[in-house]
């Protein structure tokens, strides 16, 4: 086990930049998620973290090594591919215990090995079979396998899941945390699924064009976003984001006016800003919960998208495109009351797109 240390580490192919100035530490035995659009720089920094690719400036660590010209068979890491990466000819067990067989280790510690994964990952059945012969849930535990025999000090998993259909990955999704915990070493796992990232990682790295937005705790991720683009990238749904103004004392969005004194944070007159909502948080009720500073409008839907338990509701505030995340049992209508508590806003300064200081002691 070890940690892993980023110190202002940046990547460029030619004039291109991919990576800019990356701090990051990864703490001993963490599960820590790398998320971002396609193109941020995610698949990147793994494969430097692995030595696959190298830096252009900055220094990696793992554990008290510094790793910069360290060649990656010598980094003590194990990695799993999108693609799975498994030899056609070869057995399973053949598959599972080739990286130990290069390394001369004992034929009877070979065997522990694949027999202890194995195991773990509930593949004995299959050691004689090849890779054709498996499904892909199956070839991606064997992939799993054969980097926990080598027994590394770091796993980094490329999108794993990503070759896989929904109700496999959500399966898998739960494997690889078990493993996680079984193991007890460090995890560093690339998705671009929001849903991966929020379900799994113990911490969350969020990328956007080369740049660290935020890293935190999935909990804090969803709910404190640091950034206009987290808050819209991270969740099932976007966070809903709207253009407001400050003027003579009271908040403008849409075709709606709130009062400043029932916000929580400290407005100029003048000023512009983001506020932000959550679909689920846009309520849709006969009778709302009452509350003294509660928005209530009616709106006109354009789009009802059932997803089973629950649906989208997409509809215009004013020139505002919304979405309200709803209990699918609520009956369909051409029209539906909204009520929106302001303390459930985020709000985003205009400039910056950084969340806005709140008031202190603010009560809701």
């Amino acid at each position: 086990m070890a940690k892993v240390v980023l110190n202002n580490v940046s990547k460029s192919f030619g004039e291109k930049e991919i990576l800019k100035d990356i701090n990051l530490e990864i703490k001993d035995g963490e599960f820590c998620v790398l998320v971002g659009a396609s193109g941020c720089g995610k698949s990147t920094l793994l494969r430097m973290i692995a030595g696959l690719e190298h830096q252009n400036s900055g220094d990696i660590f793992i554990g008290s090594d510094l790793v910069n010209n360290v060649e990656p068979k010598d980094r003590n890491i194990a990695m799993v591919f999108q693609s799975y990466a498994l030899y056609p000819h070869l057995t399973v067990y053949e598959n599972i215990a080739l990286g130990l067989q290069v390394k001369k280790v004992a034929k009877c510690e070979i065997q522990r090995r694949v027999s202890r994964a194995c195991e773990i990952l509930q593949i004995e059945e299959y050691l004689n079979r090849k890779p054709k012969e498996l499904s892909g849930g199956q070839r991606q535990r064997v992939a799993l396998a054969r980097a926990i025999v080598r027994q590394p000090r770091v796993f980094l998993m490329d999108e794993p899941l990503s070759n896989l259909d929904a109700k496999l990955r959500n399966q898998m999704r739960s494997e690889i945390k078990k493993l996680h915990k079984k193991l007890n070493t460090t995890f560093i796992y690339v998705t671009h699924d929001q849903t991966e990232a929020l379900t799994m990682g113990d911490k969350i790295v969020v990328l956007n064009e080369g740049k660290i937005e935020q890293i935190d705790t999935p909990h804090n991720i969803y709910n404190h976003p640091q950034s206009v683009f987290v808050a819209t990238f991270m969740g099932t749904n976007p966070m809903n984001i709207i253009e407001a103004n400050v003027n003579n004392g009271f908040l403008t969005f849409a075709n709606i006016t709130v009062s400043l004194n029932s916000l929580p944070v400290l407005l100029q007159d003048k000023q512009k800003l983001y506020l932000g909502i959550r679909p689920e948080d846009i309520v849709c009720e006969a009778n709302p919960s009452y509350h003294f500073n509660v928005i209530k409008f009616e709106a006109k839907i354009n789009f009802e998208e059932n997803l089973g338990s629950s649906k989208n509701l997409y509809f215009n505030l004013g020139e505002t495109n919304l979405i309200s995340s709803v209990s699918a049992q609520i009956p369909s209508s051409e029209k539906y009351n909204f009520s929106i508590n302001p303390k459930d806003f985020h709000f985003f300064d205009y400039a910056t797109k950084k969340p806005l200081k709140l008031k202190e002691n603010y009560m809701f």
